[in-house]
């Protein structure tokens, strides 16, 4: 098989797994009266507890020790057989243990499958800033059929959508065993010090002011990208409670599939990264992404089923520039900007910032705030003032990443990596 082709099977199903789910257990777990918006907060940000220790940590792995096709098809299996587990759990405190066991697999294979797929494109010498962006295109799509298939087969509210995920993880950890090999990429030298060892030389690039601030940004938007995964479809769903929409609007029905042209956007923006990192620059291109945070964030708040429809809709194509030219732009600033000995270890880091630090503090602080500040009766939420106080939040961002992010663009740098 062709080995673009493989590699596009590999991204598809990555992020099919995830789909399944990830945008609709916030309307199973309140639409099963599962418990409050803080324990919701709590279990999902076990995506980012995961992301703390695990992606660094199996990045170092595969660095030092292990085939990282081994380990990816692992833990992907472990990943899939945890899914088939949480149809027995009926409440909110076994629910948070029994994800955090499922993030712990799955959040370190996104950075892996990133390195799996770095390490086969530059052996065969293809150029990874061109050829990478549209194989991981592929992991939207997959995404977007996930998302369709929840809501199309009414498991938008059941624990069908685990099921859905755990099938395609397992059947996704038994194709990685026939990918090309990925061998460590160095050998421990005899006089190397402890931290060489563990492979944590990674960490070292905090000591750059360019990279040390990048990261630090990197965490801050993976707070604002953990929003919407968490909120935007129980926030179409509540719509229904609004007697002039009623539970038969098109919006609440088919909450999850709106939701999805977010993800058909990523598939346009994704495309047009290689232009807009050789136009503009790393530093203009994650601008860009902060201020379709702050659209994104806006018109969710002014958003409705009838007159305001057009803002939903416009604010789910705008994510696709907001979360492409954050996460895949990075991933290649990271992949261009580091070491050969370092570089599954320094994805790991970047996935640890985002999808780590930066989504625990959303995940917790959002829902604290949601609870105290934007709850009305106990139960409904003051959606727009949610939303108004996440915009005013990312145009904060936006502003202290202009100020202090220093990056002198070269174009013809684009494209080249470090060995």
């Amino acid at each position: 098989m062709n080995l673009k082709l493989r590699l596009t099977l590999v991204s598809f199903f990555q992020f099919f797994v995830w789909g399944a789910w990830l945008i609709t257990i916030a309307t199973y777990f309140f639409s099963n009266g599962m418990g409050t918006g803080a324990q919701f907060g709590a279990i999902f940000s076990t995506l980012a507890i995961s992301s703390l220790i695990m992606p660094a940590l199996t990045g170092i792995i595969a660095d030092r020790w292990m085939n990282a096709e081994r380990l990816y098809g692992i833990l992907h299996i472990l990943y899939g057989a945890i899914l088939f587990y949480i149809p027995q759990v009926k409440d909110a405190d076994t629910l948070y243990y029994v994800i955090l066991a499922a993030m712990l697999c799955y959040m370190p294979t996104i950075s892996l499958s990133n390195s799996i797929s770095y390490t086969i494109l530059k052996r065969e010498n293809f150029d990874v800033v061109k050829v990478f962006p549209p194989i991981r295109v592929w992991g939207t799509i997959g995404f977007i059929v996930a998302m369709w298939t929840t809501n199309l087969t009414g498991s938008k509210a059941n624990t069908n959508q685990f099921i859905i995920g755990g099938v395609a993880a397992i059947l996704l950890g038994i194709y990685s065993f026939t990918l090309p090999k990925c061998p460590p990429q160095k050998s421990i030298a005899k006089n190397a010090s402890l931290i060489e060892q563990l492979g944590l030389s990674a960490f070292k690039l905090f000591s750059k002011y360019k990279m040390a601030l990048f990261f630090i940004f990197s965490m801050f938007l993976g707070a604002a990208l953990q929003l919407t995964n968490m909120y935007g479809d129980t926030f179409l769903d509540d719509f229904k409670k609004v007697p002039a929409y009623g539970p038969e609007s098109f919006v609440v029905k088919y909450s999850t599939i709106i939701m999805s042209i977010s993800q058909i956007s990523e598939t346009v923006f994704i495309l047009t990264i290689p232009f807009f990192l050789k136009k503009f620059g790393i530093k203009k291109v994650m601008l860009f992404s902060m201020l379709a945070w702050v659209l994104r964030f806006g018109l969710f708040a002014y958003g409705n089923p009838a007159d305001g429809l057009w803002m939903i809709i416009l604010s789910c194509i705008v994510y696709g520039m907001a979360f492409d030219f954050f996460n895949i732009s990075g991933s290649l600033f990271v992949e261009t900007s580091t070491d050969s000995s370092i570089r599954s270890s320094a994805q790991g880091l970047f996935m640890m910032m985002t999808n780590g630090v930066g989504a625990y503090l959303g995940s917790k602080i959002s829902g604290y705030v949601i609870d105290k500040y934007f709850t009305v009766n106990g139960a409904d939420k003051d959606w727009q003032n949610i939303w108004l106080s996440f915009a005013a939040y990312a145009l904060v961002v936006a502003l202290l990443f202009t100020v202090l992010f220093r990056h002198k663009h070269n174009p013809d740098q684009i494209g080249e990596v470090k060995h």
